[in-house]
């Protein structure tokens, strides 16, 4: 792969990782709750969920979503209902003081991983996004398997560096946002923000 050809992918997923979504959502929103270290099964759960899309992307998975529209209307409606029954307990979720770095906060680890991995699944259009974008960057004359990696693990850094970025910031605002009053806000424009997502998945079209 040519260097010049990387580094315009590199650009490209830079911009792309960063524009908020629920990803990026999720990662704040635990960053504010838990602190960085406890947010980490969260991002795990992102990240293992983000790992399998590409691996299934290269798969053929995207392809066939691309091609079926009952695939992806069953894959798309799920999501879209999983990201607004998370919106709707955000919104309900009443107001707890914050744990500090050091404490433990409510609910398992594997908890906290669970809605990562879902949340990152929960959109179809993930899958067809990695079919049609690695192709735009790999030389059809040079070994496939080589470049497929180097994307992969391009996109995987970038994305992690931008969760944790989300994250770090959430956690930056944990004193301001420590009251009640605040934190039931946060809840409502959490939830609202879940909502609105999961009511944006169902319009979303395999093109």
């Amino acid at each position: 792969m040519p260097l010049e050809t990387w580094l315009l992918y590199v650009v490209t997923v830079f911009f792309v990782s960063a524009t908020p979504g629920p990803n990026m959502l999720l990662a704040l929103n635990h960053g504010i709750r838990y602190g960085v270290r406890h947010t980490l099964p969260t991002l795990l759960g992102l990240l293992s969920a983000l790992g399998l899309i590409m691996a299934g992307s290269a798969a053929g998975l995207g392809a066939l979503l691309a091609a079926s529209e009952t695939a992806f209307a069953v894959v798309k409606y799920s999501g879209a209902a999983y990201l607004i029954y998370l919106g709707i307990k955000t919104w309900r979720a009443p107001p707890q003081p914050l744990s500090s770095d050091d404490a433990v906060p409510h609910g398992a680890a594997w908890q906290r991983f669970s809605t990562g991995f879902l949340v990152a699944m929960s959109n179809p259009k993930a899958f067809v996004f990695f079919a049609a974008l690695f192709p735009q960057f790999m030389d059809s004359r040079l070994p496939q398997g080589p470049q497929l990696a180097i994307l992969a693990a391009t996109f995987y850094v970038i994305e992690t560096s931008w969760q944790f970025a989300y994250a770090g910031g959430g956690a930056r605002l944990r004193v301001w946002l420590d009251s009640p009053k605040r934190l039931k806000w946060m809840n409502r424009a959490a939830g609202g923000a879940f909502g609105l997502a999961g009511v944006a998945l169902t319009a979303v079209s395999r093109h």
